[in-house]
């Protein structure tokens, strides 16, 4: 088993401003973890997590692959996120590098195709527009959980990013719970980006159920971890 990454360092005061890691973060964790050999097996050269909140998943990830050979970028519209994100990486002795930045707009141009492990798990909570726009507008933590109508209105506009960003033999970890339409995502990325997908774990957790959806370029499919 691979430990859950050292927190001790963040505060009350930091989780009044960062979301602080639940249900939803630790059953990716969990899906990772279910996919270490085959994530190893890919030698990944670049990571990226998106909303990277207290650094948690990406300092998994390179508890996971190493650090000798691989890169952990992460983005967050939130600067405190940011701050965290790098503690955390120096609690547990990993470089992640965080950067402030809304999804992976700043990135899209240089990382083209390049991004072989790519993380996002979103703000997918159902909410008004209006409560999401002022979300993300506020760069605070109400953006790590406002999605807008169906959770999705985040969701969605990264979605349209993953194609380009992800790399020939990439894998695309998202976060998602039932309201949000499982398989109404899985076939907009199979019929717009030719990317497959499979459920790598699913969870009930309280009022929630969450689902981990694992994608991959249909010429790279696979069907175990």
């Amino acid at each position: 088993m691979i430990p859950t990454p050292d927190l001790s360092h963040l505060t009350k005061n930091d989780y009044e401003r960062v979301y602080e890691p639940a249900e939803d973060t630790f059953v990716l964790l969990d899906a990772l973890e279910a996919d270490a050999d085959a994530i190893r097996a890919l030698a990944p050269r670049l990571c990226l997590e998106i909303g990277s909140g207290t650094g948690v998943i990406s300092t998994f990830l390179a508890q996971i692959i190493g650090t000798s050979d691989s890169f952990f970028l992460c983005t967050d519209i939130n600067p405190h996120a940011a701050t965290c994100t790098a503690r955390t990486g120096s609690q547990n002795k990993v470089p992640v590098e965080p950067l402030v930045a809304s999804l992976a707009r700043p990135l899209t141009s240089r990382l083209g195709h390049a991004v072989d492990i790519l993380v996002f798990n979103p703000p997918y909570v159902p909410t008004y527009d209006e409560e999401v726009d002022a979300a993300q507008r506020s760069v605070g933590i109400s953006g790590s959980w406002a999605g807008g109508a169906d959770g999705m209105q985040v969701t969605d506009a990264f979605l349209r990013q993953v194609d380009g960003l992800l790399s020939p033999q990439g894998r695309f970890y998202l976060v998602t719970v039932k309201q949000n339409n499982v398989p109404r995502v899985q076939e907009f990325m199979l019929k717009d980006f030719s990317l497959q997908s499979e459920i790598v774990l699913q969870r009930r957790a309280g009022r929630e159920y969450l689902f981990v959806l694992r994608f991959v370029r249909s010429s790279n499919l696979v069907h175990t971890a």
